[in-house]
This record gives structure tokens, sequence and C-alpha cells, in this order.
């Protein structure tokens, strides 16, 4: 009987675990890693996206870690395509691979497929563009709470290109952008076993704070301010980046700036496990659960296929 391909998916909230439980089942199943974290993309942002450190990515091969420019327009469908091709690939050595990341929406792009919009003016994007720049997100986030509550409430609104993505459908279609959402699953040749890393809040918060902290002394202002001068770019519209820049104009203090890259990264933690959550199919485990345990688990997924 020919081997079911299984694709061993770890996520959770930031700060939490994930990089160093995805090398352990990499290395223990012989497979590689697709990273699905949507900020770990660009080669110029590391220390704000905690991109794994050197000895992590020699510990497995890593695949879609600084692999891409912040000059480059590169979305949620062109990482699907890119990473169902690689999977091909790895799946004809081993059929057990791991996939990582914290991005809900990239995660589903490879394990569901993308839902399919309609192909709308681009000149509406352009104009949100522009409003975004004039007006700031603020203004935006308004916007399409009044067009489309239910999205407002669902996607990552700190996200510039989220919201822009959803408004351009709204206007575009007189529709809400979450009326597309048809949650039908595309067909894929792998099974999946999905792995939820999560703690108590107030752990996952300390967590957080720490890690920015070691951020700032790992030099995450040096590496914003060379990145500055092209600080309307989309991939820099984040978290880390966004609160320094504010601190570079004179608008906020260092210290303040500081305080909000804590506040909002865990604003964006608890809306990942808000993602997370809703789905039904991820196995959750403490942040501290003895790996063979997990790894005892996944082998009673991966017999049940």
């Amino acid at each position: 009987m020919m081997q079911k391909n299984v694709l061993l998916v770890v996520v959770g909230p930031t700060a939490i675990g994930k990089t160093a439980l995805s090398i352990k089942l990499a290395n223990h199943f012989n497979s590689s890693i697709i990273s699905a974290d949507s900020r770990q993309f660009f080669k110029e942002m590391t220390i704000g996206t905690a991109v794994p450190e050197k000895e992590e990515l020699e510990a497995a091969t890593h695949y879609f870690i600084q692999n891409r420019s912040v000059t480059e327009d590169y979305n949620v469908g062109d990482f699907e395509r890119e990473a169902i091709e690689k999977l091909e690939e790895l799946f004809l050595e081993n059929s057990v691979q791991v996939m990582v990341g914290g991005s809900g929406l990239y995660v589903n792009a490879v394990t569901d497929g993308l839902d399919a919009f309609p192909k709308v003016d681009p000149n509406i994007r352009k104009e949100l563009t522009k409003t975004l720049e004039e007006k700031g997100l603020a203004f935006l986030q308004k916007k399409l709470k009044e067009l489309d509550i239910k999205s407002y409430q669902e996607i990552a609104i700190d996200n510039p290109q989220r919201v822009i993505r959803a408004l351009e459908i709204c206007i575009g279609t007189n529709k809400p952008y979450s009326s597309f959402k048809t949650k039908k699953k595309k067909s894929r040749d792998f099974s999946v076993v999905k792995i939820g890393l999560t703690a108590d809040r107030e752990i996952i918060y300390d967590r957080i704070n720490r890690r920015v902290g070691l951020m700032i002394e790992n030099g995450l202002l040096e590496e914003a301010k060379a990145l500055y001068p092209q600080r309307k770019l989309n991939a820099l519209q984040t978290v880390g980046y966004r609160e320094l820049f504010e601190f570079f104009d004179g608008t906020f203090t260092r210290d303040f700036a500081i305080s909000e890259i804590k506040k909002n990264t865990r604003r964006f933690a608890k809306r990942q496990l808000t993602w997370f959550r809703k789905d039904s199919s991820i196995l959750w485990f403490d942040f501290q659960t003895p790996v063979q345990e997990i790894i005892n688990r996944i082998n009673s997924e991966i017999n049940a296929f």
C-alpha cells in the first residue's frame, strides 16, 4: 500500500515556541520545514519578525524564510502556489513534512486553498492606498466596520493590506468581502495534522514582553532605522516597525514606541488565538508538553489515515 503523504502543521500565538517544536518534529520525521509566517519572507526584516536563529536554521532545512525583498509584491496567492509546488517536491523525498507559522490565512491557503474573489477595478486599490497615506489606517478600519462588520471582526485589522483587500472587494462589488468566503476546500494530495501550542494568557503576554525587550537589545531600532526611508512599503506596515517609524518621526518617545510594540504584539497574539480556535481540527497542547507526547499523538493520527 502506498504511504499517504502527511503535512504536520504547527500553529499558535507569537512567542509560544513554534519554531523550537517544528525543528524537533522535522528532526524526528526527517523532514524539511515550510515557514508560513507572512512577515519572515522578507530578508530586510530579521530582528523584528523573530526569524529563527542561525543554529535553528541549520538544525533543519527551512523554506520561505527571508526569500523575498520588502520591495517585492508578494501575496498569499503567490505563497499558496509556491508552497504547494515545494511540498510536491519534498513529498517525493519523505511522506511526512512540517509547516509552521502564526499567519492563519497563509496556513489555510496551503491546507485548504484560497477562496475565489472577483476581479475589481485596480484603481480602487490605488485610491485606498492614497487614503491610507493621507488619512491613516484608523480611517480605513472605520470604513470597513461600516461596510462589512463581519470582516472587521475577523481579519487582521492592524494589517493595512488586509484592510485594503477587504475594502476593495466591498467597494468594487457592492457586497461584503465576507460574503465571498465560501469555505470550500480545495482537494489536496496530502493529509493534514494540525498541532496548536498555547499557554495561559499571562504566560503568553510575559513571553511577548520579554521577546520585545530582547529585540530591542539585539538591535531592532537600528534595523528599523535602516528601513525608515522605505516606510511606505506594504511589508513594513507591521508591528515592531510601524511604532518605531513613529518614534523616528518624533510622534512617539522611544519608551512609548517600545510599550506600543508590546501592546500591539499582545493584541496580535490574541487575534491569532481567536483565528486558530475556530479550527476544530487543531490538536492543542500546552507549550511545555514533552515533545515525545506530541509525537505519540501525531503517530496515532497518521496511523488513523
